[in-house]
């Protein structure tokens, strides 16, 4: 049994990468918040964008499988002026993670005190000093480990987030009727619903994820033999990012929901949950996101040196000088909270509307790229395929509509 499941796991690495980049602390307060405030109503909002989620991911697989190149190298050599946009895209990509890093790492410091506190009865550590431990563990981990132990670590994390939740959606006993009630489609007429949606399509659907999809699946050396393989792992990843997001979202809903109360920032959940399920469930709840915060954490410090080398078209030499240079860089980016005044909330929101913007740029180039007869020879896109990805485009057009009208 033991034997099939770790089969299974392997079977769907480049997914579960994925799931670890995508479900991550801004996920995780953004799903909340959506249920505190609007029970399941925008449920929608999640299928929607891990159904086209699934669909962009399989398209850059697909796209890496036939050409044996990486998404920006496409963009840059198959489209006209493709060099400008691949340029952008890997520019906005890294601006907007290492904004998300900042974010990040300051939420996950001040969960990781919090659980010290609860531990201990009241013994706060500070928060730079947590932030300092998790940097030396991160840059020694990548400084001697590959891509297969990063794959293996994300799957540890992925199953505690995942145990975790589920956990907590039994212990704080959310009411089922009232979660099954809120299941009626809809956009409620109140400030900030327009930036919610955005904000749950932009931190499902991220550009990132699919920009890095084609790097992972050539990483797994997979072939067009492997197209089968390569939507399995697809409809898994994206099913599972459902399927967490939305435990999430319903434990909000079945509780906080029907108590009135609202939820503004991470931290806040602590201390909301806690009546609720009590210090157990607290503590699971923060270990549960603490495992999807460094598990995103993880992708998003090999983010740049992953793109440079995609548009490029250099080979991705994890001990190289450039890749160790470029995760040093980033990891500093890691200590940003503890000298800015924002507070780790806002800037992962700002990061989050700062993607928004870039999801068109990401689904148009595959669009075009998967119905060139010189790229994809004799595997061109079937028409299923350009329907879900006009859909894609259109459904990216409106939500950077709903981010931009919410921001201004």
């Amino acid at each position: 049994m033991k034997h099939k499941i770790l089969l299974a796991l392997s079977a769907i690495g480049p997914g579960l990468f994925l799931i670890g980049y995508n479900i991550g602390t801004g996920s995780v307060t953004t799903m909340a918040k959506a249920g505190a405030e609007y029970g399941m109503t925008l449920f929608w909002a999640l299928i929607l964008s891990c159904l086209f989620t699934y669909i962009l991911m399989v398209a850059y697989g697909q796209l890496t499988l036939v050409s044996g190149k990486t998404a920006l190298f496409n963009i840059k050599t198959e489209i006209k002026g493709g060099k400008l946009l691949a340029l952008y895209i890997m520019t906005t990509l890294i601006i907007g993670e290492m904004l998300a890093l900042i974010g990040i790492m300051g939420i996950v410091a001040e969960l990781v005190q919090e659980g010290i506190r609860l531990l201990t009865n009241g013994f706060l550590l500070d928060t730079s000093w947590i932030i300092m431990i998790f940097v030396l563990l991160l840059y020694l981990l990548l400084w001697f480990g590959r891509y297969k132990i990063f794959e293996r670590i994300l799957t540890i994390f992925v199953i505690l987030m995942a145990l975790c939740f589920m956990m907590v959606f039994f212990m704080v006993k959310p009411s089922f009727p009232s979660i099954l009630a809120g299941i009626v489609p809809g956009i409620p007429d109140t400030p900030g619903a327009f930036g919610l949606v955005a904000a749950m399509a932009g931190t499902t659907c991220s550009a990132a994820v699919f920009i890095m999809r084609s790097t992972v699946v050539a990483e797994k050396g997979w072939t067009i033999q492997h197209l089968k393989s390569e939507k399995r792992d697809a409809f898994v990843s994206a099913l599972m990012m459902l399927f967490l997001s939305g435990i999430i979202m319903a434990v909000s809903a079945g509780t906080l929901h029907l108590m009135g109360l609202k939820l503004d920032n991470t931290l806040e959940m602590i201390s909301l949950f806690e009546p609720l399920g009590g210090k157990l469930a607290a503590f699971l709840l923060i270990l549960g996101i603490v495992g999807a915060g460094l598990s995103t954490v993880f992708p998003i410090v090999l983010i740049a040196p992953w793109l440079i080398s995609d548009f490029s078209g250099r080979p991705r030499n994890i001990r190289s000088p450039m890749f160790r240079i470029l995760i040093l860089l980033g990891l500093l980016f890691a200590f940003g909270s503890i000298f800015m005044d924002q507070s780790p909330p806002l800037l992962l929101i700002f990061s989050q509307a700062f993607q928004a913007a870039i999801l068109p740029a990401v689904a148009i180039p595959v669009f075009i790229l998967l119905n060139k007869k010189n790229v994809m020879v004799q595997n061109l896109a079937s028409h299923k395929m350009n329907l879900g990805l006009a859909a894609v485009i259109i459904f990216a057009f409106i939500t950077t509509y709903f981010a931009i009208i919410d921001f201004f």
